[in-house]
């Protein structure tokens, strides 16, 4: 992940085998706030041009438009006042690179952070908020690779800005909980799952993921291969997931199939994905929706399919 000057870094993930995860009949499918009573919502990031214009390519207004902001910047004005205002949903993504962690658990920043509550208070309407994404991934520096092989800085400071926005007001907040869809390094302590704040602390479970295809070390995977292994772990939590940041390389398969298998997979396999965002950017490979027209044809097809809420 990243500022939209250096936007999100994804990372290969391990080809896996083509897993079903079918859940029983019975089995949850994720309530809470923000939930479309049927089907996911569909989201977007963008690198270049506007949502307005993709959204005439698309033929649907995006639900959630993602948006990347500094620790110290102020989120609640500029994108998200104008997604709100434009009915849309923002989705947050605050990163502390700036903010040591030991400071925030003190309460070096605590002035800062009501400000932000307040702020988010004076939207009235709610919005997704991620708060140091891929904390498992040694990329991070809020994660446990850089904070003594352990998730308990993470899960202070955390939890220590949660508890202001509540005492706060600003219930508005939709809180994204949201790790690596691989632990980087794969050791124990680095499991996703260590960072996981508690129920009272996560309105959504999330996930970042990427199929790189052959531009990077994880091989070409399927929409089911990627989210295999994580989705019964968030699952588990009884939370509405979301994937917070994905995309679909190019090169080593074909993306507009890899696409068109997104809607059936979500169905069978991954009920309680609720939300998608994809990450719309020519970056460390073409992620874009538009990189050839069958990729194009096929994202619209799947945008427009009343699963995806158009």
């Amino acid at each position: 992940m990243g500022t939209p000057a250096d936007a999100s870094a994804p990372r290969p993930g391990d080809a896996t085998s083509d897993i079903r995860v079918n859940p029983p009949s019975d089995a949850p499918t994720g309530q809470g706030p923000l939930v479309p009573s049927t089907g996911a919502l569909l989201g977007l990031f963008y690198g270049a041009g506007t949502i307005a214009a993709t959204e005439m390519a698309v033929g649907r207004k995006i639900a959630i438009h993602l948006t990347y902001f500094a620790w110290t910047d102020d989120f609640t004005v500029g994108p998200a006042a104008n997604d709100i205002a434009t009915g849309r949903i923002p989705l947050v993504n605050w990163e502390p690179y700036t903010g040591n962690l030991d400071d925030i658990i003190a309460g070096v920043y605590d002035t800062m952070i009501h400000a932000r509550a307040a702020g988010a208070k004076r939207l009235a309407q709610k919005f997704f908020l991620d708060w140091g994404a891929e904390m498992n991934g040694d990329w991070s520096p809020w994660g446990g690779p850089l904070n003594g092989m352990s998730a308990a800085k993470y899960l202070a400071a955390y939890r220590h800005i949660h508890d202001i926005f509540v005492a706060d007001g600003a219930t508005n907040v939709v809180w994204a909980w949201c790790p690596n869809v691989t632990d980087e390094p794969r050791e124990t302590w680095n499991a996703a799952m260590n960072y996981y704040p508690g129920d009272t602390y996560v309105d959504w479970a999330c996930v970042d993921g990427y199929n790189w295809g052959s531009s990077g070390g994880g091989g070409w995977q399927t929409f089911q291969n990627l989210f295999s292994v994580i989705y019964p772990k968030l699952a588990a939590t009884g939370k509405p997931i979301l994937i917070g940041e994905m995309a679909s390389a190019e090169v080593g398969g074909s993306k507009g199939p890899w696409i068109d298998a997104m809607i059936p997979t979500l169905k069978t396999n991954f009920p309680m994905i609720r939300g998608l965002v994809w990450f719309d950017i020519n970056k460390e490979t073409d992620w874009r929706i538009d990189s050839t027209p069958a990729a194009l044809e096929a994202f619209v097809r799947m945008a427009n399919d009343p699963y995806m809420n158009p």
